[in-house]
């Protein structure tokens, strides 16, 4: 789908922004001056009040050049932001994507809190996130069903502005679609070989790629990660992107991802239902690989490295058992109660492998890590653990503003304790059906070097989001959460 940037633009479909209690901004009263009236009489008709999302569609209005015109509500313009601005355009292309309509015309105005120029280019990043669809394998959708959508324009005055700041989200977008990708994949396509290949294709836009394979995982000490890898029939990788866009010399921004292309649980097997979502358990790995594309492809002025564990975990002949103890490459020791609880192993070598490679300035993982975040935050927020609070306000600022909120939770030494076993340095789970995610965020702890400003985001509610899904600027399944958060966290704070 192609976004123009025009100072007068014509099509089958425009959309114009409403506020609370039904006030057509600027170009929505244009249209209505063009209709003697015609607009507002239709919404008052369609009890259109200005809700966030409300959506009055008008069918040939006399006046107006368009054969449909979508009134679309922002909210109340005092609170209404740019991610308010692009769940406007996305709700506006959600709607005609598929109508049989080929251009779709948006007229964004500036609200109390949002240029212009940010509004314009706010709506193209909502245009282009709504039109994502995950069609690869369909092979038998119908005419009505295929994306008729191919041009959205984007009318304003003086748009030179709006289009640069556009043409920098678009970048953006092509990481977040790089993320939703490989999460949208099934796990006999993705898998450990080849989303490590999906990634070496970051070589083409300046990413500097290495790939290691199980024996040198081996040689480092890397008992954890390789024990999960151990009962399927596709051998680990563990692969590190560097974007070097920085001063020369200056550390690193080390992200880490959880990459589980597929989690049956091991031996400690999960129910039936709903395993098949469990090829989404990469999705802090994706996240990862994502933001790393979209720093590379905007040239970012920082040096960042990603680091992702991929995985397999089956439940084999040769599986690791609850009961094994394995070691670390930190040189740790962990007892493996669950099986089920193989994230924090393959990130306890990974966030070691970060640290001890690259030296890095601060250290980020995410992760689809525990079903207990989903419980405490349900979809909405990621769950938050940080021992540095600049890092943690930072992570925060940053997730409001590109629309990824997170929810920061405790770490203690009340919850360290949960992982303390006789048997060996410390054990996988608690035991018990307590503070879930947060001695999961423990566990990780216990593998960050002293000194090194750390955060760990568990993203199990945010990655994928089964069932309808209300937001227009995301898919029904893989959102690419957290690509965004980190990008901005990138721009905000570590780029010269």
């Amino acid at each position: 789908m192609e976004i123009r940037f025009v100072t007068a633009g014509g099509g089958d479909v425009v959309a114009v922004m409403a506020t609370d209690g039904g006030e057509l901004l600027a170009a929505g009263k244009a249209l209505d001056t063009a209709s003697s009236g015609r607009i507002v009489k239709a919404m008052k008709a369609a009890n259109f009040k200005g809700g966030a999302g409300q959506v009055a569609d008008i069918l040939a209005p006399d006046g107006v050049d368009f054969a449909r015109v979508l009134v679309i509500g922002v909210g109340k313009s005092d609170a209404a932001d740019g991610m308010a601005v692009e769940r406007w355009a996305g709700h506006a292309v959600k709607r005609v994507l598929t109508s049989g309509a080929e251009k779709l015309v948006l007229q964004p105005d500036a609200l109390p809190s949002v240029s212009k120029a940010e509004a314009g280019s706010h709506a193209a990043m909502g245009a282009r996130l709504a039109a994502y669809r995950f069609d690869t394998y369909r092979t038998k959708l119908k005419p009505e069903q295929k994306p008729s959508l191919t041009a959205v324009e984007i009318s304003m005055d003086g748009p030179a502005a709006a289009k640069a700041r556009a043409e920098k989200d678009a970048a953006v977008v092509e990481g977040v679609f790089f993320a939703r990708d490989l999460v949208s994949e099934p796990p006999n396509v993705l898998y450990p070989e080849s989303f490590a290949e999906r990634l070496r294709d970051l070589e083409t836009i300046g990413c500097d790629v290495e790939i290691l394979e199980p024996a040198a995982m081996e040689r480092l000490g890397m008992g954890a990660l390789l024990g999960v890898a151990q009962g399927s029939s596709r051998p680990a990788r563990l692969v590190a992107v560097k974007w070097n866009g920085g001063s020369k010399g200056s550390k690193p921004v080390a992200l880490v991802g959880k990459g589980v292309t597929f989690d049956t649980g091991g031996i400690s097997l999960k129910p039936g239902a709903g395993m098949d979502e469990m090829k989404g358990d990469m999705g802090g790995a994706a996240a990862v690989a994502g933001a790393m594309k979209a720093i590379a492809l905007r040239k970012a002025k920082a040096n960042v490295v990603g680091v992702v564990a991929l995985v397999e975990n089956m439940p084999g002949a040769n599986a690791q058992r609850p009961g094994d103890i394995v070691n670390t490459m930190s040189g740790q020791t962990i007892e493996v109660l669950n099986t089920d609880a193989e994230g924090r192993l393959i990130l306890a070598d990974a966030v070691w492998y970060a640290q001890d490679k690259y030296d890095p300035s601060v250290l980020i993982d995410l992760a689809t890590l525990t079903g207990a975040v989903i419980v405490a935050l349900g979809h909405e927020n990621a769950g938050m653990f940080a021992n540095d609070e600049d890092l943690a306000h930072a992570i925060t600022a940053a997730g409001q503003a590109e629309g990824e909120p997170v929810w920061r939770l405790p770490l203690s030494a009340a919850y360290d304790k949960l992982i303390d076993t006789p048997n060996a340095d410390m054990k996988n789970i608690a035991g018990k059906p307590v503070a879930g995610s947060i001695v999961g965020a423990q566990f990780i702890k216990r593998f960050v070097k002293d000194g090194t400003p750390w955060a760990h985001l568990d993203i199990a509610g945010t990655a994928w989001k089964s069932g309808p899904y209300e937001d227009p600027l995301s898919p029904a399944w893989a959102t690419g959460y957290g690509v965004r958060l980190l990008n901005r966290l990138i721009q905000n704070r570590y780029e010269d």
